[in-house]
């Protein structure tokens, strides 16, 4: 079985997003919430794919996302936790 592609590559932009599209993709966020990806950029007037929008939105636009260094207390708790657990992932 073929998996649908998430949208029609053609005449999508690529590369790096304008600060206009940047501003447009957080006021519609911040006006209609999250939700289909699938249909964001076609209701947002966006000439992107709706996977780009999801991971500009979720690793650089979110308001509560925390950017600089680690405090003294967050790098004691990574430390502590890397010390019981490694720092490899495992499955339970």
């Amino acid at each position: 079985m073929v998996r649908a592609h998430c949208c029609e590559k053609v005449g999508l932009k690529k590369g790096r997003w304008t600060t206009e599209e940047e501003e447009i993709l957080t006021k519609y966020i911040m006006a209609n919430a999250e939700g289909s990806w699938r249909s964001l950029p076609k209701n947002a007037r966006l000439l992107r794919c709706g996977n780009n929008c999801r991971l500009r939105w979720i690793n650089y636009l979110r308001a509560d996302l925390k950017r600089g260094t680690f405090s003294v207390e967050e790098e004691c708790t990574i430390l502590k936790l890397n010390a019981s657990f490694g720092s490899r992932l495992r499955r339970i």
